[in-house]
């Protein structure tokens, strides 16, 4: 748990060399040049990581040192402007929805003390769900991972990063067309970026190409999918939706978990690397599924309990290795295992 707050508040924050090198790239040699983000999706997920850890520990000693970690990520973001950069970023407005319905049910507490500071998060979740509402589509109502690129592909990254945002925003403040832009993006997904053969997701499509990209079964993009699915399924409108295919999904992936609890970094290549990013996800979001009611304990609970010893067997100092790198786009999928933000989010969802 101390790791993961030190890197919530570390990770990805710029030192004097990086920002000294954004500006010359951006404004001496005129070159595109991605800015400073202080909620991309690494530390959205280590934020909903410990979000949950904190919901599951009883000790007041734990729960006060994640408050005051979360309330200074998010108070760090609110003094910089609160720019939303990319959909990944709607990651991070989870947990700070969380906190608001916590403070609007039983008043100061976990993160946030007062009237004025809940209007911050309020706004601040507002923005984001406004973000995403005039986010360009393609034909179908998909988003685009990146619009501005131009190339219409919609990466299944999405299905865990922003519909599980939208879905609880609208649950908490009766936004119905959040909801509704939420399980589109999943229904538009089970329909133009599976693979017919084995029942796993492709990296991403394009409607526009009528092209699948990138390997069937990249674990992360399994785990983004399910993720995704049990958190738009909390109430009866993404229930009826998504039930029957989540369910099917989580029925073809489990016999791809390895003897030793593992999922491979390609749920298919079992004999390759194990990835601890794709087991924590995979088992989190399996997890979810039984805490539903969706999925059957006697079934899938052995799954996530072999799945946590995996990962313990992982972890060293608070950081849970056999990771693998980070994506660099379809079919780039770096062999550089070593431990990361995004074995340890899900790691905490266990």
């Amino acid at each position: 748990m101390e790791e993961a707050c030190q890197e919530l508040l570390t990770y990805g924050v710029w030192d004097g060399e990086k920002r000294l090198k954004y500006l010359v790239k951006k404004y001496l040699l005129r070159r595109k040049a991605a800015p400073e983000d202080l909620i991309f999706w690494p530390t959205g997920l280590l934020a909903a990581g410990l979000w949950q850890y904190r919901q599951e520990k009883k000790e007041e000693d734990v729960c006060a040192v994640i408050d005051l970690v979360l309330s200074a990520y998010c108070e760090r973001w609110f003094q910089k402007g609160s720019r939303i950069l990319w959909l990944d970023d709607l990651l991070a407005g989870e947990t700070m929805l969380a906190l608001y319905e916590v403070y609007r049910k039983n008043g100061p507490g976990q993160g946030i003390r007062s009237d004025k500071e809940a209007e911050q998060y309020r706004q601040a979740v507002d923005k984001m769900a406004d973000y995403a509402l005039h986010y360009p589509t393609d034909e179908t109502g998909s988003f685009p991972y990146r619009a501005g690129q131009d190339n219409g592909y919609v990466f299944v990254d999405t299905i865990g990063l922003a519909c599980p945002f939208l879905y609880r925003y609208g649950t908490v403040f009766d936004r119905p067309e959040t909801m509704e832009a939420a399980v589109k993006q999943i229904v538009n997904f089970l329909a133009y970026g599976m693979d017919a053969d084995t029942g796993l997701p492709y990296h991403g499509y394009s409607v526009a190409d009528d092209c699948k990209y990138g390997i069937i079964g990249w674990g992360r993009a399994v785990g983004w999918l399910l993720r995704g699915m049990g958190c738009c399924m909390t109430t009866q409108y993404g229930a009826d939706r998504l039930r029957e295919p989540y369910v099917k999904l989580a029925e073809t992936v489990a016999p791809y978990q390895r003897k030793d609890g593992y999922f491979a970094w390609q749920l298919q290549a079992a004999e390759g690397p194990a990835d601890t990013s794709a087991t924590g996800m995979i088992c989190a979001a399996i997890r979810q599924g039984i805490g539903l009611g969706i999925l059957d304990e006697a079934v899938y609970g052995q799954i996530v309990q072999t799945g946590r010893n995996a990962l313990e067997k992982s972890e060293k100092n608070g950081r849970v290795y056999h990771c693998s790198g980070e994506c660099e786009g379809f079919g780039q999928y770096p062999q550089r295992y070593d431990a990361y933000p995004w074995s340890l989010g899900p790691a905490l969802m266990l």
